[in-house]
């Protein structure tokens, strides 16, 4: 049998098998179609964890956000170790270091000792979700020794908790920006579409216009009308207003375009016969039957909202110290020499920003495929 007969069969199958059996609703139809794409998939399980992590950053970072040691600054990432002198121990440890050279930062291992790595250790009191006091912690060593799993930045704090509560605000971001973004361009694109005349030429003209202006230059514009001196949090309020404030208007052209095909149907002249309302109707009828895009569009565009976030950020005007964001993170690794001497503190943001853009956009492409009338169908889309 032939690649291009498998391929029609594979396609077929799932179409024949279902004739037997009782309607499916649209949740298991998409189910059926999502899991084929593996890619997909492991887009959806990385960013689940990804988010897991940031929930609980409080607990399962070793160390708050501000918490610096000035006895070890640029300390390189610790070797986790399960045989010491031919002995293998169940749990991990690291061996104490000590700096060998003030001029250069490196630091040696004292190889005499070891320090046992523990879980569920007491350290630093947090609230977890803002509410529950504890002062556990998931890993972490006994004092005075601390644990770097990815190395100290210039003022001795623990990089790998930085990363996780820098994740609270990149990639709740995101989240935040869409949700803002989209009510505001499906609201306006559906009125637009469904009601033309002026409303639509007003509405038009309005997203014309903030889309001939670059996107860059605009989130810094908008940023520079703030106070450079806001705290953290309302830094980060300006920051998901600013994204969401330039986000709407492409989404609310092509919501537009689909609403002047839409309202054609069959279906939305019985509505208005009915005598429903024009709101209602748009609300009911109309937006839910572009759904299935504008997922797909949200899900690709928060690697956008991400971004945004990181270059302002990057640019000293996004979310400042001793807050953490994947944005400043990076900023501390501008110098040349951090560059050449201290590389984690690139490579270990820069990885979790390609990671989730890339799990994005292969959840992406996983859910336009799966939401595809014709392939749910059964059709080839060729």
């Amino acid at each position: 049998m032939t690649e291009r007969a498998l391929a029609e069969r594979e396609d077929v199958e799932p179409v024949e098998a279902a004739q037997g059996l009782p309607p499916q609703s649209p949740w298991r139809l998409f189910w059926r179609q999502f899991r084929r794409s593996q890619l997909g998939v492991a887009g959806s399980v990385l960013l689940a964890i990804f988010y897991t992590l940031a929930l609980f950053a409080p607990f399962v970072a070793p160390y708050s956000q501000e918490e610096m040691d000035r006895q070890r600054f640029f300390h390189p990432p610790h070797r986790l170790h399960w045989v010491d002198r031919g002995r293998f121990n169940l749990l991990p440890f690291i061996y104490p270091t000590r700096l060998e050279d003030p001029g250069n930062l490196t630091y040696r291992e004292d190889r005499s000792r070891t320090v046992p790595v523990r879980f569920f250790i007491r350290g630093a009191p947090y609230r977890l979700f803002g509410l529950i006091p504890s002062r556990r912690h998931l890993i972490g060593v006994d004092p005075p020794e601390r644990l770097f799993l990815l190395g100290a930045d210039s003022f001795g704090r623990d990089v790998f908790s930085r990363l996780l509560f820098g994740a609270q605000i990149s990639l709740t971001v995101g989240l935040v920006g869409i949700a803002i973004s989209f009510t505001i361009g499906l609201l306006l694109g559906g009125i637009s579409g469904y009601f033309g005349g002026w409303i639509d030429t007003v509405t038009m003209r309005a997203t014309e216009l903030l889309l001939s202006i670059p996107g860059l230059y605009l989130i810094i514009a908008l940023r520079g009308i703030f106070p450079t001196d806001l705290p953290s949090q309302q830094v980060y309020l300006a920051i998901v207003a600013i994204l969401a404030f330039i986000a709407w208007a492409g989404l609310a052209r092509i919501v537009r375009g689909m609403v002047l095909s839409i309202r054609q149907a069959e279906y939305v002249a019985a509505a208005e016969a009915l005598g429903m309302s024009r709101l209602r109707v748009i609300s009911r009828h109309i937006l839910p039957n572009t759904m299935s895009f504008v997922i797909v569009a949200a899900t690709i565009s928060v690697p956008g909202y991400i971004l945004g976030e990181v270059v302002l950020s990057f640019l000293g005007v996004g979310v400042q110290e001793p807050a953490a964001s994947w944005g400043n993170m990076l900023n501390q690794a501008r110098s040349l020499r951090v560059l050449s001497s201290f590389p984690w503190l690139v490579y270990v943001p820069g990885a979790a920003i390609f990671l989730t853009v890339m799990a994005f956009n292969l959840l992406g492409d996983g859910l336009r495929d799966a939401l595809d009338p014709r392939r749910v169908m059964g059709g080839k889309t060729g």
